[in-house]
């Protein structure tokens, strides 16, 4: 899958989760790729985040990096 829709589609389950605050939306988006995002795509998107991260919104940005612990 392109990178870009992955971003894209990351950058929209952050905004789902954004009117609960914070932390909740670094742990919403986390929770989600992690339960409902093929490995390849979350593999994906991670490599994106490793090169750079263009285009991530700062609470998905936030959340990938914590799926890549």
């Amino acid at each position: 899958m392109d990178s870009a829709k992955l971003v894209y589609m990351a950058n929209q389950i952050g905004k789902f989760f954004a009117a609960q605050g914070e932390e909740a939306v670094v742990a919403g988006v986390a929770d989600h790729l992690k339960k409902f995002w093929d490995p390849r795509m979350r593999a994906q998107i991670l490599a994106h985040l490793k090169a750079g991260g263009a285009g991530l919104d700062p609470h998905v940005r936030a959340a990938l990096e914590r799926l890549a612990l």
